[in-house]
């Protein structure tokens, strides 16, 4: 697919394996390893990403003449709305009823990842502003030939959603909850920036899990053995059966992230004499740590909260990381420091009726999810006025 024909072109590849992790790893970056070649490699040649999951490759190369990649985007053909944590599902069902076909659609992600981070990918060294604005018509240009309904580009970066809206796309907001690290020297000093009730609180929740005898660690690099990652398979398929009933993740997935990601993989692991019973799964970025997946065998009072949170703060602050992404939904997590953010999706929408439908559910949406984050805002346990380190 040629842009103006001279200087560069746009390929279709059918695998993040059409091309070299080198290449691809310049313009994704070192700092989101959700966005990286080895990362999207383990969703493919796991089976968890492929046409007969709904999530068929489609991603957008784009090269100079001689070969080389000056960016990016990882890109889906997808057959369902599953695996996104953006969603359309109403959209879709409305525009059904009224004849139209709203699958498949593009989806411009990191599978089963609600982690905002680049989708519009930059070699070093090239025109920014160009490669991206190519990159997007491009997009566009592909929605167009395949004649799907739709095109989302969702969690990009603030930057790349603006670029987006002014290229025609609609813009979606949602909200997460994040943790920010301003310099902690150790969890102690987080407590002592909160409030005296939400203090007492936290140190309860971490004494009841020590003294009902689990322990708890968080492994990384050659600390994680092949039995935790079977154990962790274990733990997310109990818990997907429980609460979706539909696994996205393959048993290879985890064991090539092993193979592949170690070094950036926060592995938090709870055992209750000598037994595996839980775990979470958090990946580590340039200054982030991201978690993604919580599993368990029984039911541990609090064991939940200090497996995906607390652990979570004692590494990010141990290793200078300034900030902890817990994924999407739940807003028990603001009385644990993890306090609402602002998210980001874009929208390109072929039938002008249903995108005139969308805007407007969209301008209506956007104001609800300022004013939940505004109203969450005032549950902070966070002390009013406090100086940070």
């Amino acid at each position: 697919m040629p842009d103006d024909g001279d200087a560069i072109s746009l390929r279709v590849l059918g695998g993040v394996r059409d091309i070299s992790a080198e290449a691809w790893d310049a313009c994704a970056g070192p700092d989101d390893p959700f966005v990286g070649h080895a990362f999207l490699s383990a969703l493919e040649d796991s089976g968890s990403v492929s046409a007969q999951t709904g999530w068929r490759p489609q991603h957008l190369a784009l090269e100079a003449p001689d070969g080389a990649l000056r960016g990016a985007v990882p890109l889906y053909l997808k057959s369902h709305s599953y695996g996104e944590y953006v969603f359309d599902w109403a959209w879709a069902d409305a525009y059904e009823r009224a004849g139209g076909r709203y699958y498949p659609k593009l989806q411009a992600s990191v599978p089963f990842t609600p982690v905002a981070g680049p989708r519009l990918l930059v070699r070093p060294g090239a025109d920014a502003e160009t490669v991206r604005a190519t990159l997007i018509a491009g997009l566009i240009e592909l929605a167009r030939r395949a004649g799907v309904s739709s095109l989302h580009v969702t969690f990009p970066t603030r930057p790349e959603w603006d670029s987006l809206g002014a290229a025609g796309f609609l813009q979606r907001r949602g909200r997460q909850y994040h943790f920010e690290n301003p310099g902690y020297a150790d969890f102690d000093e987080f407590l002592g920036a909160l409030a005296s009730r939400k203090r007492k609180m936290i140190r309860k929740e971490r004494a009841k899990v020590a003294e009902s005898g689990i322990a708890v660690r968080t492994l990384t690099g050659d600390q994680i053995e092949p039995r935790h990652w079977d154990a962790f398979y274990r733990f997310y398929m109990t818990t997907a059966d429980r609460k979706w009933g539909q696994p996205y993740l393959t048993r290879e997935f985890f064991h090539l992230l092993g193979e592949t990601l170690a070094d950036r993989v926060a592995l938090v692991v709870a055992e209750d004499q000598g037994r595996l019973v839980a775990g979470a799964l958090n990946l580590i970025g340039g200054a982030a740590l991201y978690g993604r997946n919580w599993g368990c065998l029984g039911d541990y009072r609090f064991l939940h909260f200090e497996a995906c949170y607390y652990q979570a703060i004692e590494f990010a602050i141990t290793h200078g990381l300034k900030r902890i992404e817990a994924g999407a939904q739940g807003e028990h997590k603001i009385q644990r420091g993890y306090l609402p953010v602002e998210t980001y999706s874009a929208h390109w929408i072929a039938d002008p009726g249903l995108r005139d439908a969308v805007a407007r559910f969209l301008e209506h949406e956007h104001r609800e999810v300022k004013a939940e984050i505004e109203i969450l805002g005032d549950y902070s346990p966070f002390r009013r006025n406090v100086e940070t380190p």
